[in-house]
């Protein structure tokens, strides 16, 4: 059995509710009687992009699992490559990267567009994607993870903001058949439908919860529940090949 936990939009921006949200489901991580095949955040790591947004985030964002962390819509790559991966002279180039475990792979894609808050998969980034699968046996399964969902999620402030261009992956994807999954977060609701004849599985947010739009609002700009506790996804692949995910919310001290 292979347990992935992701967790999304953890938004470290200084000040102590996001930083305790987060650890809270760090913490939560790190006391489980398992040992996680990885550990996915799914972007929008910091709320303005700052060097010390990153440098609380790379404080926090730590695990005796292993960790893969890609960048969103509020995110910015030369910081993100600086104060979370060690680059001293960044790329601007997407942040595109790969985890292979133990009977599985995780193809982590930068859907992030510099300056915007849509998302897009860039031409590199799609190239890389291709490849990435093209060498994995056919056996294996591969998660490809971004943040941004490639389709609507019937929740219009995010919708507005999906990631577009999804033709161009719908493609590809039916080319590799071992593509079992596709994983994000952005919308920050716990969410599942499908993609390209996939199942695409949303991660709930960490530092808030969005209003659906059925659900009380006072006023157009009140689209987010502060008062939500943070919750995290299990990805879980069974010998039998299937793709089971549960979701669990996390008590923060906050």
């Amino acid at each position: 059995m292979i347990v992935i936990a992701q967790l999304s939009d953890v938004h470290i921006d200084g000040g102590p509710r996001a930083a305790e949200r987060t650890r809270a489901v760090l913490d939560y991580l790190d006391g489980l009687p398992y040992d996680l095949a990885a550990v996915l955040v799914s972007g929008d790591i910091t709320d303005n992009g700052t060097p010390g947004e990153y440098e609380e985030a790379r404080k926090l964002l730590t695990s005796r699992h292993p960790l893969v962390i890609c960048p969103g819509n509020h995110d910015e790559r030369l910081a993100f490559r600086r104060g979370l991966l060690d680059e001293e002279e960044p790329s601007a180039a997407p942040v595109d990267q790969v985890l292979r475990g133990e009977g599985f792979v995780l193809a982590v894609c930068d859907s992030s567009v510099p300056g915007e808050h849509h998302g897009y998969l860039e031409d590199s980034t799609l190239e890389w994607l291709d490849g990435v699968l093209a060498a994995t046996p056919q056996e294996v399964p591969v998660l490809v993870a971004f943040h941004h969902p490639p389709v609507e999620l019937h929740t219009p402030y995010v919708d507005g903001i999906r990631q577009f261009g999804e033709e161009r992956l719908e493609a590809l994807a039916l080319r590799h058949p071992h593509l079992r999954a596709f994983l994000c977060g952005h919308a920050h609701t716990a969410a599942a439908t499908t993609f390209a004849g996939r199942p695409l599985l949303v991660a709930p947010g960490v530092v808030s919860t969005l209003r659906l739009p059925w659900e009380e609002q006072t006023d157009p700009d009140h689209h987010v529940h502060l008062d939500e506790p943070p919750a995290v996804a299990f990805h879980v692949l069974g010998a039998d090949g299937r793709l089971t995910t549960h979701y669990r919310v996390v008590v923060a001290r906050r």
